[in-house]
């Protein structure tokens, strides 16, 4: 396993932090984890040219984002989101489960569950006084409008620049995440690329591959791993061949995301983020229901509903033949479908 960090030096005197001085690449072995990359004050011309093709994850420092980074404290948000009222995940475990659904969904004005989400205990609560608080930003209608943080926090929208490293064209939502101290959330990927602006707090972001998905368990688009750290390898005996990559952010980094790439991350403190999803496909490939950036392509979908009724034609068969003619579709799928050159 490699590791690899890219330092560029240089000033921050636009969105892009235009400019660098000097640049190299140390590469090193790694068993059990990998750190991401890092690179310090690229520009769009540097990312798109140097860094997008790779289809890897980075975390990009000394980027500018406006004042956000610096004016979002709790009081500022809370007395410039105001008392609209928001929908939020509400649990008393700190490992959030999507699939078995360990939360509860509640409504609360935005300047009281920012409060409350910055506390470690509650004198008001839900459940306990040490639950945990996550805000997912959503569409005015989320089934059928993406989050924008333009449209549903405007006044804290003009207080983040947004790196346009994509064609305004692309541009697919901005989702506002507000999570309390401690909060981890499940292993999940998307079918957009995206940017993680960490614009407070501290957050530690554990990925993996999409070549590793056959270790993850999946059920849709999510692990049945919960916990990464610590995982029951009896439960998920193959979860051990996964290769780890890691990162931690600070105020102010950005991580970018590929699609597909698998990620859990962690709020070590009360962290406020955005995510910016773009559509790097032409956009009849999505599936125009999405309104999350989490449902496969059509395509895809489409293929593995054949395969559903492929399998389901296999079980007419005796265990002998079924077991044969399997393998033999597993052979066609790899001399076809798989690729001998994407890491």
């Amino acid at each position: 396993m490699w590791r690899s960090l890219l330092f560029c030096r240089g000033s921050c005197d636009s969105v892009f932090g235009v400019g660098f001085l000097a640049c190299f690449l140390v590469m090193a072995e790694d068993v059990q984890k990998v750190s991401l990359p890092q690179l310090f004050g690229i520009d769009r011309t540097i990312f798109l040219q140097d860094v997008y093709p790779l289809r890897k994850p980075v975390v990009l420092k000394g980027i500018c984002l406006g004042t956000c980074t610096t004016k979002w404290t709790v009081d500022y948000i809370s007395n410039a989101g105001g008392s609209r009222e928001v929908k939020i995940h509400v649990s008393t475990s700190p490992q959030m489960d999507f699939l078995h659904k360990n939360f509860i969904y509640r409504t609360l004005p935005f300047d009281v569950f920012v409060r409350r989400a910055s506390e470690q205990v509650h004198q008001e609560y839900f459940i306990s006084q040490d639950e945990k608080y996550y805000l997912r930003s959503l569409g005015e209608d989320p089934r059928k409008d993406v989050a924008d943080i333009r449209k549903q926090f405007p006044s804290l929208a003009d207080d983040i620049k947004i790196p346009e490293f994509f064609n305004a064209d692309q541009f697919f939502s901005s989702v506002f995440r507000i999570s309390s101290p401690g909060l981890q959330l499940w292993t999940h990927y998307d079918v957009m690329d995206n940017l993680l602006i960490q614009v407070t707090g501290r957050k530690r972001v554990v990925l993996y591959s999409p070549r590793d998905a056959p270790y993850l368990y999946l059920s849709g688009d999510k692990s049945e791993v919960l916990n990464v750290d610590d995982p029951d390898l009896v439960k998920f005996p193959l979860f051990s061949k996964a290769r780890r990559y890691e990162c931690y952010l600070e105020s102010g980094d950005v991580l970018f995301i590929p699609a597909m790439w698998f990620h859990n991350t962690i709020a070590e403190e009360f962290g406020v983020g955005v995510n910016v999803f773009w559509k790097h496909l032409p956009s009849d490939y999505y599936d125009k229901t999405d309104t999350y950036g989490n449902k496969d392509p059509a395509a895809a979908s489409r293929a593995m509903q054949i395969l559903d009724r492929a399998l389901k034609t296999l079980d007419e068969l005796p265990e002998e033949y079924r077991d044969f003619y399997a393998r033999r579709m597993v052979l066609r799928i790899k001399s076809k479908a798989y690729s001998t050159d994407y890491e």
